[in-house]
C-alpha cells in the first residue's frame, strides 16, 4: 500500500527500561515503525514481548519510578509525544456522563448544552442504547461489552486521530467480540482514525489489520502487510506463532507449541534472543543480533537465516 501523505505517527528507536534490584529489564529495546491515517497496525507476540509497554510508552504512561523511557522519539503529526504530559484514564467512581464529559470539557472547551450534546453523540456513535438515560449510570451497571463501548466513546469523544487498543476484546464472548470489531471498523472508516491494535488473536489480526509487527523480547522481529506476514512468514518466530493456530482440518492432532520460554529481559543473551528456541539456529545467532533486512517491499525481518531482497 502506498501513501501520498506522510505518516501520522513515526516511532524511532524507542527504548523503555525498568530498573529493579534484579537489574535493568529492557522491555522495549529499539522499536521503530510508522503509521498512516486510517491504517491499523497490529502488534503481536507472546506475553512479555513488549507490546503493551510499547503502547504505554507512546503516551508516557510507563509505571514509575521503576519504568523509564531512556531513548527514542515518538513523532505524532510533527510533534514529539515524549515531550507532552501523560494522559489520564477511566475513573470507575464517576458516572459515564461525567467521564465522557470531562474529556470533552478539558480538550474541547465545551460547556452546558453543547457539552451534553457532544457526550450523547459520542455514546450514540458507539451504539449505546438509551444514551440520554445512561449518562447517569456507573460502570457496574453496564455489561462487559457495553463497558468496552463506553471506553471507546471516551477515547473517540474528542475526534482523535490515533486510537491505541490494547487487547480490546479480552473477556468478551465471540458474538460481542465480533460486534465490537465491526463497530471499531465502522468508526475508523468514518473518521479516518489510525489504530494500533495489541492482540494475541490472529483471527482478529486477519480481519481488521492492514499491517502486522511481530514482537519478541522487546523488539520488532518481523513487520509487513497482513497478507505478507500470513502468506510468507519469514522469521522463525513468526512461523512458530502461526503454527500454533488451531486447524479444523487436523481434528485428531495435538496443538503445536513453541518449545522453551521467552528470555529474561534483565539477562538477555548477546545474540538473537530467540536463538535458544529456534530450530534454525546458527553459530552467528549466539554472537550478535541480526540486522533488519528487506524481505520484500514493505516487508522486513531480523534474522540471520533470512536472505535480503535483491533490488529490482
Amino acid at each position: 500500500m502506498t501513501h501520498a501523505a506522510p505518516p501520522l505517527l513515526v516511532v524511532e528507536d524507542l527504548r523503555t527500561h525498568f530498573f529493579t534490584r534484579r537489574g535493568v529489564t529492557r522491555a522495549v529495546d529499539g522499536v521503530s515503525f510508522t503509521l498512516h491515517a486510517g491504517e491499523t497496525l497490529a502488534l503481536v507476540g507472546e506475553s512479555g514481548s513488549g507490546k503493551s509497554v510499547t503502547c504505554l510508552s507512546l503516551v508516557r504512561l510507563v509505571p514509575e519510578p521503576a519504568g523509564r523511557i531512556v531513548g527514542g522519539r515518538v513523532m505524532f503529526a510533527g510533534e514529539d509525544l515524549l515531550q507532552k504530559s501523560p494522559l489520564t484514564s477511566l475513573n470507575p467512581a464517576l458516572t459515564i456522563g461525567t467521564q465522557v464529559g470531562e474529556v470533552v470539557r478539558l480538550h474541547q472547551g465545551l460547556r452546558g448544552a453543547s457539552l451534553r450534546e457532544r457526550v450523547l453523540d459520542s455514546l450514540r456513535r458507539l451504539r449505546i442504547p438509551a444514551a440520554d438515560t445512561r449518562l447517569g449510570h456507573y460502570a457496574h451497571q453496564f455489561s462487559g461489552g457495553m463497558r468496552q463501548r463506553v471506553s471507546s466513546a471516551i477515547a473517540l469523544s474528542c475526534a482523535p486521530r490515533l486510537l491505541i487498543a490494547d487487547e480490546p476484546t479480552t473477556a468478551l464472548d465471540v458474538t460481542i467480540q465480533a460486534q465490537y470489531l465491526e463497530l471499531l471498523k465502522d468508526v475508523q472508516a468514518s473518521a479516518g482514525v489510525a489504530v494500533i491494535l495489541v492482540t494475541h488473536d490472529f483471527g482478529i489480526v486477519a480481519a481488521i489489520a492492514d499491517r502486522v509487527a511481530v514482537m519478541y523480547a522487546g523488539r520488532i522481529v518481523e513487520m509487513g502487510s497482513t497478507l505478507q506476514v500470513f502468506d510468507n512468514p519469514s522469521h522463525p518466530y513468526t512461523r512458530a506463532l502461526l503454527r500454533c493456530l488451531p486447524d479444523v482440518a487436523l481434528k485428531r492432532q495435538q496443538l503445536v507449541e513453541i518449545g522453551g520460554q521467552p528470555p529474561d529481559l534483565a539477562r538477555l543473551p548477546p545474540g538473537c534472543p530467540f536463538a535458544p528456541r529456534c530450530p534454525e539456529r546458527q553459530a552467528v545467532c549466539d554472537e550478535a543480533f541480526p540486522a533488519t533486512v528487506d524481505v520484500a517491499r514493505g516487508h522486513t525481518a531480523s534474522c540471520w537465516a533470512v536472505p535480503a531482497r535483491t533490488p529490482a
